[in-house]
């Protein structure tokens, strides 16, 4: 029995703000935002007041998906340089003056690499075939797969849709249907173990361009291992939550799960033995990660690491992608970087970002005294702005200059806030605020109401985890 198609990947772009009605509206609301918050009379500086018009267009079309994002970045970096808002070094500054999209670009070639050799898909059968037959054994096993390809496959949307289409199959194999607590178990398990992944790893778009910014902005060292080890008790946390979450929300029908541990067997089997790809893919994903996790060692930047190793999967002979291949690379993530990270660089060099940052800290400064309070303040005002902004890349590229500033200008440690802060982002309790979530959705076994249960949980939880880690574990990193 073969493993069920994906769904379509056209799919993954569903009306997640009430369809074509609410895109037009909202293309509404940002085209009258722009000049009315340009030609507004408020006491700013002209450049800054135009820059923040010209963000609010960007920032309402990016929530209402209007347009592609990625489009919608391009038309803003636009209007800064036509307008005269920036000079076009600064409109465009995101792709030049820092290392997010190329770190972003050399993560995508790798994961590409993985799951078109056909590494990921050999790996995922392997690790689950070891498992028992048990329901529980098996959920344990698609969230520990998860973990392992998060590193190997570092965009959260192609893994979603890789390990839920075995997981199609395997219900098939099962005898049990979509809709069934089974099905909403795993496949929950593997949508939301891939957010709470691609935070506590810095290997999805906006862990890459958190810690870009936190480099920037914060004027601090981010390295891939340190942010790897700050965040491992909340990793091995995390596995141990969303499996008893999902057993108690979803007990499943049968404890035992006829035909899954063959099928799994049966499906490894027809791989065949390890070929040329996929033992060249694997030597090149070693690399990197070897590269990535001793970069505290030698120095070497992990964009350099990853866009290296990434061209290197191009070439003949040692490589693994072909011109074909990369042409379903998706391109309009590395454009959506780069221009959300000149849309920052126009609001720091036009002094927008202290406009902003004035506004947001007003309030909760006062309120932060120690550890504590910061951490509790930082999270839950994190919360309600993601849930503004929607992406969480918008809301990184917005948000984090601005936590960086605070922190430098409070003498704060902007290493400390930045961990927080970019953790906080993970909170979720709607589809539409993350593509992880959306590209879960598509294949039909959970609904809004789920998402907002299990988002809930560890909205909570994460909380909490944070509460102990910081002011317990992150001091003996040297993160006070």
């Amino acid at each position: 029995m073969t493993a069920a198609a994906a769904p379509d990947s056209s799919r993954d772009a569903i009306p997640v703000l009430g369809g074509s009605r609410a895109k037009t509206a909202g293309a509404i609301l940002g085209i009258i935002a722009l000049p009315a918050i340009w030609f507004a009379p408020l006491p700013l500086e002209p450049a800054a007041q135009h820059a923040l018009a010209i963000t609010s267009f960007m920032v309402i079309f990016w929530i209402f998906e209007a347009i592609p994002h990625a489009i919608t970045g391009l038309v803003g970096c636009w209007l800064f340089w036509s307008l005269g808002v920036a000079p076009i070094r600064t409109a465009f500054g995101g792709f030049s003056s820092s290392e997010a999209p190329w770190f972003l670009l050399g993560a995508l070639l790798i994961g590409l690499m993985v799951t078109e050799s056909g590494l990921a898909q050999r790996l995922a059968f392997k690790i689950l075939s070891l498992v028992g037959s048990s329901f529980p054994r098996i959920l344990m096993a698609f969230i520990v797969t998860n973990l392992v390809l998060t590193v190997l496959v570092p965009a959260g949307p192609p893994r979603v849709i890789l390990l839920c289409t075995i997981v199609l199959g395997a219900l098939s194999s099962f005898g049990v249907g979509l809709k069934s607590n089974i099905a909403k178990a795993l496949i929950i398990s593997v949508t939301f173990s891939a957010t709470l992944n691609d935070k506590t790893i810095l290997a999805s778009t906006p862990a890459i361009l958190a810690r870009s910014l936190m480099i920037e902005h914060g004027h601090v060292p981010v390295y891939w291992s340190q942010w790897l080890i700050a965040y491992a008790p909340m990793g091995l946390a995390n596995i141990l939550l969303i499996w008893w979450l999902m057993m108690r929300l979803y007990p499943p029908e049968h404890g035992e799960l006829p035909g899954g541990q063959a099928y799994l067997r049966q499906q490894l089997d027809s791989l065949g033995p390890w070929n040329a790809q996929e033992k060249r893919a694997t030597f090149w994903t070693v690399v990197a990660i070897g590269l990535w996790a001793t970069d505290w060692l030698h120095g070497i930047s992990p964009a350099v690491i990853g866009l290296g190793v990434g061209l290197a999967a191009t070439l003949p002979a040692v490589g693994v992608l072909t011109v074909d291949s990369l042409k379903k690379l998706n391109f309009f993530i590395i454009l959506f970087m780069g221009t959300a990270l000149s849309m920052a660089e126009v609001l720091r060099e036009t002094g927008a970002v202290r406009v902003l940052s004035d506004s947001m800290f007003q309030f909760i400064s006062p309120l932060i005294q120690n550890t504590v309070d910061s951490t509790f303040i930082l999270y839950w005002t994190a919360f309600v702005v993601h849930i503004v902004l929607a992406s969480e890349t918008s809301m990184v590229s917005v948000s984090m200059p601005l936590v960086m500033d605070f922190a430098l200008t409070h003498e704060l440690n902007p290493l400390a806030l930045g961990f927080i802060w970019s953790f906080a982002t993970g909170g979720k309790l709607f589809i539409y605020q993350s593509l992880v979530l959306i590209a879960g959705h598509t294949f039909g076994s959970y609904d809004a109401r789920d998402i907002m249960k299990v988002g809930a949980f560890f909205l909570f939880v994460e909380w909490f985890l944070l509460l102990l880690i910081v002011p317990l574990y992150w001091p003996l990193l040297g993160i006070h």
